[in-house]
């Protein structure tokens, strides 16, 4: 069985990561590379470094911050933030990313996800999805969670897939910084429709929610934010947790 992932995420706004609740309330949670550092050195398996004002901003992503983050760390490395290009997609490898984050670009142009695969193949490219909520289904949003796409989120990570996305990183906005655990009914629906891995968002506040998102939700990877960046859980006791509940994970 393939080890399921431990992923930190860094939201970076103004050189600093921060953190909010529902995608709102953000507030400091300290440099972006001395936090990857920390990670790489506690056992992470990945991270991820997302620029969660660029697209908002109508800018691209700090290129000097992911050279200074890729430099810090021994472990791949996702970016993501007002990527909008291949071009965008060559300069974020070129500064030492692993892999790009697409969200709100691909939804305005789908195809977009078709060219970025082509041109850097599909393990190199992460649909990144925004959902609420909606009736008896999940809807995506956009442009940083501020804008509704009228998009049902099981179908639009279905064509992320088929256009050419190698995973998917799917963020309940629900659940974001609430502490209350994923939202693992979304996570099992998609996990039974997707052929790709799947990164499970929003909502970690302690050991047992990662290991439902996995258990439950049969999600590939969990990732969070604030429980490692305010220490209320440490990689490494959270990676002999999992693997004494019978979760393959790399120690």
């Amino acid at each position: 069985m393939l080890t399921k992932r431990i992923i930190p995420c860094l939201d970076v706004k103004n050189g600093r990561t921060v953190k909010g609740t529902n995608f709102l309330d953000l507030r400091d949670a300290g440099d972006p590379v001395e936090l990857a550092a920390r990670y790489s050195d506690e056992g992470a398996d990945e991270l991820v470094f997302l620029d969660i004002s660029a697209t908002l901003e109508g800018r691209k992503t700090f290129l000097n911050m992911v050279e200074r983050v890729a430099e810090a760390i021994q472990i791949p490395f996702t970016v993501g933030g007002g990527i909008s290009t291949v071009e965008d997609i060559s300069r974020a490898l070129g500064a030492g990313a692993d892999k790009v984050s697409l969200n709100s670009a691909v939804l305005a142009r789908p195809q977009f996800i078709d060219e970025a695969s082509k041109q850097v193949g599909a393990q190199a490219v992460v649909a990144a999805i925004d959902v609420k909520r909606s009736g008896s289904g999940w809807a995506v949003w956009t442009k940083a969670g501020t804008e509704p796409t009228g998009l049902d989120a099981l179908s639009w990570a279905s064509e992320a897939v088929r256009r050419g996305a190698g995973e998917l990183l799917v963020t309940s906005m629900d659940r974001d910084g609430t502490t209350s655990g994923y939202d693992t009914d979304l996570l099992l629906q998609l996990s039974e429709i997707i052929s790709v891995p799947v990164i499970a968002s929003g909502g970690a506040g302690k050991m047992e929610h990662l290991r439902d998102a996995i258990a439950v939700g049969r999600a590939d990877a969990v990732l969070a934010a604030s429980i490692f960046h305010y220490k209320t859980i440490e990689i490494r006791e959270l990676k002999q947790y999992l693997r004494l509940n019978n979760i393959p994970v790399r120690l």
